[in-house]
Order: structure tokens, then C-alpha cells, then sequence
């Protein structure tokens, strides 16, 4: 039975949480506790997602729990603590199953791809041609070298004395003859080589005709795995994860679409006509080595997979603000102002430029103050959630300018930051490339393949407060930094994204210097932190 009584007095909310911004209620956090038993029975091997969701059936008031993704039952204990977690939306696990049927005879095709890639046969045929590759070639080098020392000897010959009729003639023969030879030194392997590029080509066509056809079948299985996921909302209504998605920029539901805690509790508690009262999500084991994600840590629904679903599923439903969303009216303080430039001090919450749902930013106050500046303005961005220092442009030139000196890494930047607790070294260097999370932006995460390189000096100053020195500019760098466990493994305190909610994300830019784009002179801006 996936619904469990709670027997509480803790009051219930007024509205249900937003999936997306929240902080777990009592009643999650009790729900929570009784899940955290039941996992070790599953037998993980790697991290994962854990959900609750707080209902009421008729007039008793209970919990759902759910897992992301699927586990295939390894005995009959497992299938008992299975049925503990509400079911997947659509459970194509079965072995007999379309699903399965089809994604085994894709496997053969790998099996079948790898088998000619690797034959001995085929490797045989490829280092033959590569040896007769390079015979091929030393040969002609060999023979054109011959070309060039000879002709360099008759045109100082020429250049000394004067030829003879005969000496000419001989000359030209001599030219023509090794000509020749370069020629025949090309058509000596040249029959050869094709004759075994063909061979090689035959089996190629037979991996590319492979490789197609399981591109297809592979496609045509997903299409139909996401129309076999069909998704209610809270007015009985069901759509398919294609429709659901046709809207978005994306078009299609990336891999793993419908299978996040969030959908299959909403699902299960629409199909049993439970009421959802509130949610939380928490992450389970080890962190995935590109993500951040720390044991028994609330997390937010993710904006790619879960975002357009959620959407159509919370349709109808009481649901909290997201408070990033709410407009907020703060005060943009300016420290500096020349010809050139402004120096500001943005308080937490502020965009540095506008977004989709706040209009107010460091850039829009700026420009109605400023009505005559020109150019961009805006040279470096700080987080919303960051307070601190920013230098603000009036004249393209000005802009110009001090874009190339954060090309250069000459300007100067120092953060404070209060960290989560005490770190293990009072200094040191963090070096760890980062790429964003297509899935779930603005989340960034470590990519040590295709990552951009991202670089940041720090140093213990009291306790957990610290500074860091960013060496390069990617996006939630610090954060990254602080919170993956290759960098300090010590989020920053108040990081909603790698770490743990507080009443604001406690990272301030409290020093900038650079060089004045005008007078050509060094100057700084010290503003301390508000913590």
C-alpha cells in the first residue's frame, strides 16, 4: 500500500508549496524520517532522489514516497519495499514488454556494431592499409628528394660553365627520368590501396547501414515510451509527455521525462483522488560526480524534465509564490561617479540585468538615471542572490575598455563568503571546469571534458568566513566551488542550489580594483559585507 498514515497534530499549510522554491514543511520533514528508513532496504548502488508528498485521503492525512527513476526488483524483499514508493507513471521495465522487446534488439545491433568495428579481420585490413600507407608515402618522399637533390646540383652546374648540347640533353633525360620515378613511386601501391579501401569501406557501409537503423528504432522507442507517459492533472485531464512538451523550446521531453519523484507522486495521488496538501524532495547517498548533491539535502524540482510537467499537472491547485518571482523594490547605492563610470553596491536580490520576471535591475535604475549613457553599461554581472561591488559604464569607450581588462585578468576581485562550516585547509586553489545544466538551469555542473576552465584562489580568514579570489569568470563559479566535493565541499551558507536554504545566499564582492579607462591610474572600492 503506497498511502501511509501520519498521525500528527502539526498544522497543515494554507496552500501548497511551490515545487520549484520552497522550504520543506514539518509534515514533509516527519514523512521524510520514515522514508529514510525504508531506503537501505533497496540495496542503491549509487545516489538518488527521494520524494514526498503530504496528502489527505477523505478526512485522513498521509504520505506518498517515491524514488527518480526505476529499480528493477532483484528478489521478493525488494518487490515487498517496492511497493512502499508509489509506482512509476508508466512501468516499462517489464521483461516481456514492448519496451524491453524492442530496446533488446537494439542491443543486438550494438553487439553487431562492435562485432564488425572490432573483427579481427577488419583490424587485419586497417593496419595493412596503414602500412601500405606509409610505404607508399616514404616512397615518394624518397624519390622526390631524389627529384630535388639532382636538379639543385644541374642548376649549379648551370650556373658555373657553360653546357654542352649533349650535357643538355643529358640533363633534360636526367630531369625527365626522375620525374618518372616520382610517378611510378604513386602508382606502385596505388591499386593495392584501393583495393583494400574497398574491403574496408564494405564493412564501413555495413556499420553506417547499423548504426542508422538503431538510430531509428531508437528514436521511434522513445517516441513511444513518452506517448505511452500519460499525465493527469488535478482535473482528471491527461496528456501525453509529446504533447506536454510540443510547446517548450526543446519540442521533445529530454531522456528520463515523467520518471522524477515529482510527477509520479501527483500521479498516483490524482488516479487515488488524494488532496495534495505539500511536497519535498531529498537526495539520498553519494553525490554524482558532475552535479552537487549532498546527502539528506532538500532540493527543488529540476526546470528541464520536471518544469513543463508540473505546469500542466498543478493546474488548478492552491500553490505558494515563488518568491524569486514577486517583485521587490531595493535601493541601488553608488559609491563612485565620473564621466566614464559608476561604481554601485547591489544589494542581495537584485538583478545586475533584467530578467523574465523581474524588471527591476542594476542596468534598468541605471539607465533612468543616466538617460544620456551609452553603450552596454553593464561590463560584469553579479548573481541575484550575491551582494557586492559593481562597475557600470557610461560611454562605450569606457566599456570597451574595461572589457579588455577582465579579458586580461587585471582586475582585481575579492569575495567574502560564510560557509556551511568550518573548512578542513586555511588556503588553497580550486581548478575545476564547469558547463551548465541544460536540464536544470541556471544550475551549473563540473565537466572536466568539454567544461570551460574555471579557476578560484581562496583563504580561511575566521572560522567559516572566507575569501575568495575568482580567477575567472564562469557562471556560479563560487558556489561550484565551494559546494562540490572536489572543490571545498563546503557550500555556501544560504546557496538554495548547492546547499541548504537560509534567509539570503551569504556571499558579498566586497573589493574591486582595475584601471581607470581615462586617467589611466589604479583604483580600488572597498564595501564590507552586511554580514
Amino acid at each position: 500500500m503506497s498511502f501511509h498514515p501520519l498521525h500528527t497534530d502539526i498544522p497543515l499549510p494554507e496552500k501548497m508549496n511551490n515545487p520549484f522554491f520552497y522550504e520543506p514543511h514539518p509534515l514533509c520533514l516527519l514523512a521524510a524520517k520514515e522514508i529514510q528508513a525504508h531506503i537501505p532496504q533497496l540495496q542503491l548502488n549509487e545516489g538518488k532522489m527521494f520524494g514526498t508528498l503530504i496528502v489527505k485521503k477523505g478526512e485522513e492525512l498521509g504520505y506518498l514516497a517515491a524514488y527518480s527513476g526505476q529499480i528493477e526488483a532483484i528478489d521478493e524483499k525488494h518487490i515487498s519495499e517496492e511497493n512502499y514508493f508509489v509506482p512509476a507513471v508508466f512501468d516499462y521495465l517489464n521483461p516481456k514488454g514492448y519496451f524491453k522487446i524492442n530496446e533488446h534488439r537494439i542491443s543486438l545491433i550494438n553487439k553487431e556494431i562492435t562485432k564488425l568495428s572490432t573483427s579481427y579481420q577488419q583490424l587485419k585490413l586497417r593496419q595493412e592499409y596503414q602500412n601500405l600507407e606509409e610505404k607508399s608515402k616514404a616512397l615518394i618522399v624518397e624519390k622526390q628528394t631524389a627529384m630535388k637533390i639532382a636538379k639543385a646540383k644541374r642548376d649549379k652546374t648551370r650556373q658555373t660553365r657553360i653546357l654542352t648540347e649533349e650535357e643538355q640533353l643529358t640533363m633534360t633525360r636526367e630531369s625527365q627520368y626522375l620525374k618518372a620515378e616520382v610517378h611510378r613511386a604513386k602508382l606502385q601501391y596505388k591499386e593495392k590501396l584501393q583495393l583494400l579501401r574497398q574491403e574496408i569501406e564494405k564493412n564501413d557501409q555495413k556499420i553506417a547501414l547499423l548504426k542508422l537503423s538503431r538510430k531509428q528504432q531508437s528514436d521511434q522507442l522513445q517516441q513511444w515510451l513518452f506517448s505511452q507517459f500519460n499525465i493527469l492533472n488535478k482535473e482528471g485531464k491527461t496528456k501525453n509527455l509529446l504533447d506536454i512538451f510540443q510547446d517548450t523550446a526543446a519540442k521533445i521531453p529530454p531522456a528520463g521525462s515523467g520518471e522524477c519523484c515529482e510527477p509520479k507522486l501527483l500521479q498516483y495521488a490524482f488516479a487515488n483522488h488524494y488532496e495534495p496538501i505539500c511536497m519535498a524532495m531529498f537526495w539520498w547517498g553519494p553525490s554524482p560526480k558532475t552535479e552537487i548533491r549532498h546527502h539528506l539535502h532538500y532540493y527543488p524540482a529540476c526546470n528541464g524534465k520536471c518544469k513543463p510537467i508540473l505546469l500542466w499537472m498543478l493546474q488548478g491547485l492552491n500553490i505558494e509564490d515563488n518568491l524569486l518571482n514577486l517583485q521587490k523594490k531595493q535601493e541601488l547605492e553608488e559609491i563612485y561617479s565620473d564621466h566614464d563610470l559608476i561604481v554601485v553596491y547591489k544589494p542581495a536580490g537584485m538583478l545586475s540585468v533584467p530578467g523574465k520576471n523581474i524588471r527591476e535591475s542594476v542596468l534598468s535604475i541605471l539607465k533612468e538615471r543616466y538617460p544620456k549613457a551609452t553603450g552596454p553599461m553593464i561590463v560584469h554581472r553579479l548573481d541575484m542572490a550575491t551582494s557586492g561591488l559593481l562597475v557600470v559604464t557610461k560611454n562605450l569607450e569606457a566599456y570597451i575598455n574595461l572589457q579588455k581588462q577582465f579579458a586580461e585578468h587585471t582586475i582585481k576581485k575579492r569575495y567574502v563568503a560564510l560557509l556551511e562550516h568550518i573548512p578542513d585547509q586555511s588556503i588553497g586553489i580550486v581548478d575545476l571546469p564547469l558547463l551548465p545544466d541544460i536540464m536544470d538551469r541556471p544550475r551549473q555542473k563540473v565537466d572536466k571534458k568539454n567544461g570551460k576552465k574555471a579557476i578560484t584562489k581562496y583563504q580561511v580568514i575566521a572560522q567559516n568566513r572566507v575569501w575568495l579570489y575568482p580567477l575567472t569568470g564562469r557562471t556560479h563559479q563560487l558556489r561550484m566551488h565551494c559546494a562540490h566535493e572536489e572543490g571545498l565541499n563546503n557550500p555556501i551558507l544560504g546557496d538554495n542550489l548547492y546547499g541548504k536554504p537560509a534567509d539570503r545566499l551569504y556571499l558579498h564582492a566586497e573589493y574591486l580594483e582595475f584601471t581607470h579607462p581615462s586617467t589611466g591610474k589604479r583604483i580600488h572600492f572597498e564595501y564590507k559585507a552586511p554580514f
